[in-house]
């Protein structure tokens, strides 16, 4: 897959096909290899976790050059990957104030 495909299914909004093509699939296990199945993201707060996917450090529609760099690539765990690109931020309930008032 070149760069002018990539450029296209940006502007069609088919990034899908993208992540459905061999050229990604492959370089995606490569990636999970690299890293040992192991969430780099994780790994940064000093914890374990399983990298199930693969995360573009720089992303595709702003950089579609680098699509295809292993090195903008990086295993990731599920939640990590939803907390980086703000997925759950809809589903969170905000918490409640504080109150420091005392009710006998």
């Amino acid at each position: 897959m070149d760069l002018q495909r990539i450029k296209e299914l940006i502007a069609r909004n088919k990034l899908v096909k993208f992540y459905q093509s061999k050229v990604w699939r492959a370089l995606r296990l490569k990636v999970l290899e690299r890293d040992n199945y192991e969430c780099q993201a994780c790994k940064r707060k000093g914890k374990v976790g399983p990298g199930q996917n693969v995360h573009h450090l720089k992303e595709v529609k702003q950089f579609p050059s680098l699509a295809l760099v292993k090195s903008n690539c990086e295993a990731i765990c599920i939640p990590c990957h939803n907390e980086e690109h703000d997925r759950l931020k809809k589903f969170k309930k905000p918490q409640p104030k504080f109150v420091n008032e005392e009710r006998w």
